[in-house]
């Protein structure tokens, strides 16, 4: 069952929360960062040792890359519907990002001069696929296809082996994602060690200009601490949504909908904010219902008692400042007129709109990135999209004459500055 909080309340429920969530000064840092030094400075052995200690994964560092035989075999394994699948999703997650294009532009100036920005893809992206308990191969898709549509040319994954009869082996489906996506670069890595050799390189695996993907807490801290080195796409928290809902809204969905988010990591939070009683009574009578038919029992158990609430308000507009306040990773809209209220909801990474846009369609099949801010990040951060592997450059260019128009209020912020080498560099020019 959820605890039922009112609005007063829901200020230090989310201080707590954001508490748990936050990387400031976090003590397994230090490890990390122990874990970043020796991969420097002992490169592909390094690699090695830290798979073996985490994973119990031994192998050689001729094991690390996987080879077209391995993917070829994976490909075997797959079934003709899931291949008809993972095409449907490519094409459609393609279709959406295509449509992102970066701005460019070049104006035309009085007496000769121009300015203007240009925008170039970065050269090489790393892409961090999870392990764990579960494959994830949408998350191949979400972090490789703005990459491919961006232009980057070296794209590079990185993703945790588990033994298998012995052998270092990755999960066929997330192979087989990689290949339809074009990525042919792939190692048997995980952990900070993996954003270690992402960032300053090995003899086997090469550094890259970027690093995007999320991981656990370890890969986490890692692209904290080498962000600066390389570019990241941000710090990924625990997974979270928030459903504000009216009268007319389904109680089993909405039960349905936060167990599955529930069911993604032990801090993920889940939070149902109506103006009816009557709604969240139900709502919390068919999560008991539904809990019965889950398998992931225990996490879900720990989300709904330490991570999660129904917050009881008094009208539609004070659920619209919930969700601002929280800034909620989804945001799902149970209510009757959902476009209506949309151009108030400032602050949430992706927004589903009605009872028939559940978070899961985000997660595969709609288009849309899924890879969003969390932890309140929606106050100032974005979706992953082909921007993130675009680099602006901007450019000026002035004629003599254009510059001497501008000599004089030049010359003076320099000097105002006490920079007169600056001003200098201009009357040179003049004098």
């Amino acid at each position: 069952m959820l605890k039922i909080l009112q609005k007063k309340e829901l200020e230090a429920f989310l201080t707590g929360l954001r508490k748990s969530q936050s990387y400031f000064d976090h003590p397994e840092e230090e490890t990390v960062k122990t874990i970043l030094k020796n991969v420097e400075r002992e490169k592909d052995q390094a690699v090695v040792n830290y798979t073996l200690q985490f994973d119990g994964v031994e192998m050689s560092t001729k094991e690390l890359r996987v080879t077209k035989a391995e993917v070829e075999k994976a490909y075997k394994k797959m079934s003709k519907q899931y291949l008809g699948v993972l095409k449907t999703a490519i094409h459609k997650i393609t279709t959406f990002h295509r449509i992102q294009k970066p701005d460019e532009f070049f104006e035309p100036l009085p007496l000769d001069a121009v300015v203007g920005q240009r925008s170039i893809p970065v050269e090489s992206a790393g892409v961090y696929v999870p392990g764990g308990s579960a494959a994830y191969p949408s998350s191949v898709l979400m972090n490789v296809i703005p990459a491919k549509v961006a232009g980057v040319k070296r794209i590079v994954m990185v993703t945790p082996p588990k033994k298998v009869q012995g052998k270092a082996v990755i999960d066929p489906h997330i192979l087989v994602a990689a290949a339809e996506v074009g990525v042919d670069e792939i190692y048997k890595v995980g952990g900070a060690q993996a954003i270690g050799a992402l960032t300053f390189g090995t003899a086997t695996i090469p550094k890259v200009d970027m690093i995007v993907g999320p991981g656990n807490l370890y890969v986490t801290l890692a692209k904290k601490l080498v962000y600066g080195l390389v570019g990241i796409d941000k710090l990924a928290g625990p997974s979270d949504v928030l459903i504000i809902a009216d009268e007319s809204a389904e109680p089993a969905f909405i039960a349905a909908d936060l167990l599955a988010q529930a069911e993604h990591d032990p801090h993920s939070s889940v939070i149902l904010v109506t103006p009816y009683p009557k709604i969240a009574d139900k709502v919390q009578k068919e999560i008991v219902k539904q809990f019965q038919k889950l398998k992931r029992k225990a996490i879900i158990q720990k989300v709904l008692k330490e991570n999660s609430a129904i917050c009881l308000v008094a009208s539609i507009k004070e659920c619209i400042d919930v969700a601002n306040l929280v800034a909620p990773e989804h945001l799902e809209l149970f209510v009757s007129s959902p476009q209506r209220i949309l151009p108030d909801i400032k602050n949430a990474g992706a927004v589903f709109m009605g009872p028939y846009s559940p978070v899961v369609l985000g997660d595969y099949m709609a288009g849309p990135n899924h890879v969003l801010p969390t932890s309140g990040g929606a106050r100032f951060a974005s979706p992953l999209t082909v921007y993130d592997f675009v680099k602006k450059q901007s450019f000026i260019g002035y004629s003599k004459p254009a510059l001497k128009a501008e000599w004089e209020a030049t010359r003076l912020f320099a000097e105002l500055e006490g920079l007169d080498g600056h001003a200098r560099s201009i009357d040179i020019r003049f004098k």
